[in-house]
C-alpha cells in the first residue's frame, strides 16, 4: 500500500513539474535576456527525470518485475526516455536545441498514461508466459528508447522541412513579384525597385544566415538523436528476435508488431544512407525522418490499439467518462 501511495506521489510531482517546465520554456521564448528562466528550465527537467526514474524503481520493486508488461508502463517509461535524451546536449556543454521537442513530448505521454487509459492499465499485473524472461528488459527497453529517440529527431527533421518550405515560398513570391513589375511598369521603375531590393540585401542576407544556422543546428541534432534511436532499434529487434525464439520457437513470425518494426528500420536504415550522399542530404533525409515518424506511431501505438497479434498483451483500452 505504501509503494502505491508513493507511486501515485511521485505521478503528479513529475507531472506537475514539468506542467511548469513547459510554461517556463514558452515565457523565455518571449523573454530570451532571463538567463534565470533556462537555469529553471535545466532544474526543472533534471527533477521531472528523478522523479519518474523513482517512479519507475518504485513500481519494479513492489510489482517484482521490471515496469515495461503494459502500455501504461511502457508510456511512462518514454517519459522517462525523453527527459534522459534531454540532457545529452548538457554532457558536452552544447546549446540545448532539443528541449523544445522533448519537454513536451514527455508532459504528453505521461499526460495520456496517467488520464487518457483506464484505471485497470495503472495497476501492476503478474507478468503473462510471454514476457517471464529476462529479454524484457533488454528488448522492451531498448525499442522504447528507440522510439524515443527516433520520436525527437524526427520531430527535428519536420521542423527543418517547415523552415526550408518557408524560406522557399518567400524566395518564390518575392521573385515573381519583381518580374510581374518589370513587365506591367517602365523599366525606369523597375531598376529603381530592383536598387530598393539591394539597399535591403543586409538585412535579409542576415535573417538568411541566421535561418541558415538554426537549420544547421536542426540538421545537426536530428542526424545525432536519429542515429542513436537507429541503434538502439536494431538491438531492439535483434534482442527481441532471440527472444521469440525462446518463448515461440521462431526467431521471426512476421507478427503485426514485428512488421512495423522492420518497416521502421528500413525507412531509418534510408535515412541513413541519405546522410552519406551528399546530393539527397537536409531534404531528401528530413523527408525519410518525417515518414519515419508516423510509421512509429503506427509500430508503438497504433498495433496496440488494434490489440491483434502475438503481441496482443500490449493492446488496451481508453478511459470512457
Amino acid at each position: 500500500m505504501i509503494f502505491a501511495t508513493i507511486e501515485h506521489i511521485l505521478t503528479h510531482i513529475s507531472f506537475s513539474i514539468i506542467s511548469i517546465v513547459i510554461t517556463i520554456h514558452f515565457i523565455t521564448l518571449f523573454f530570451h535576456e532571463i538567463v534565470g528562466l533556462h537555469n529553471s528550465l535545466e532544474r526543472g527537467m533534471i527533477a521531472t527525470f528523478l522523479s519518474i526514474t523513482g517512479l519507475l524503481v518504485i513500481r519494479w520493486i513492489y510489482s517484482g518485475h521490471f515496469p515495461l508488461s503494459n502500455l501504461y508502463e511502457s508510456l511512462i517509461f518514454l517519459s522517462w526516455s525523453f527527459s534522459l535524451i534531454h540532457m545529452i546536449p548538457k554532457i558536452r556543454n552544447h546549446k540545448n536545441d532539443l528541449s523544445v521537442i522533448t519537454a513536451p513530448s514527455a508532459i504528453f505521454t505521461q499526460g495520456f498514461a496517467t488520464s487518457g487509459l483506464s484505471t485497470e492499465m495503472h495497476q501492476s499485473t503478474i507478468l503473462v508466459p510471454a514476457l517471464q524472461s529476462q529479454w524484457l528488459m533488454m528488448h522492451v527497453s531498448m525499442m522504447l528508447l528507440s522510439y524515443a529517440a527516433l520520436l525527437c529527431g524526427s520531430l527535428l527533421s519536420i521542423a527543418l522541412l517547415v523552415i526550408t518550405f518557408r524560406k522557399n515560398i518567400d524566395l518564390f513570391f518575392t521573385r515573381k513579384n519583381l518580374l510581374i513589375k518589370s513587365f506591367f511598369v517602365g523599366e525606369v521603375e523597375y531598376l529603381n525597385d530592383k536598387k530598393s531590393v539591394f539597399k535591403n540585401t543586409s538585412f535579409i542576407s542576415f535573417r538568411n544566415y541566421y535561418k541558415y544556422q538554426l537549420t544547421q543546428r536542426l540538421d545537426y541534432w536530428s542526424y545525432r538523436v536519429i542515429s542513436l534511436g537507429f541503434t538502439f532499434l536494431t538491438i531492439g529487434i535483434l534482442s527481441g528476435a532471440v527472444w521469440a525464439n525462446e518463448a515461440w520457437g521462431s526467431y521471426w513470425n512476421w507478427d503485426p508488431k514485428e512488421t512495423w518494426a522492420f518497416i521502421t528500420w528500413i525507412i531509418f536504415a534510408i535515412y541513413s544512407h541519405t546522410r552519406t550522399n551528399q546530393n539527397l542530404q537536409d531534404i531528401h533525409s528530413a523527408l525519410a525522418a518525417s515518414i519515419g515518424f508516423l510509421i512509429i506511431w503506427i509500430c508503438y501505438f497504433g498495433i496496440n490499439l488494434l490489440g491483434i497479434g502475438l503481441h496482443s498483451y500490449g493492446s488496451f483500452t481508453l478511459t470512457s467518462n
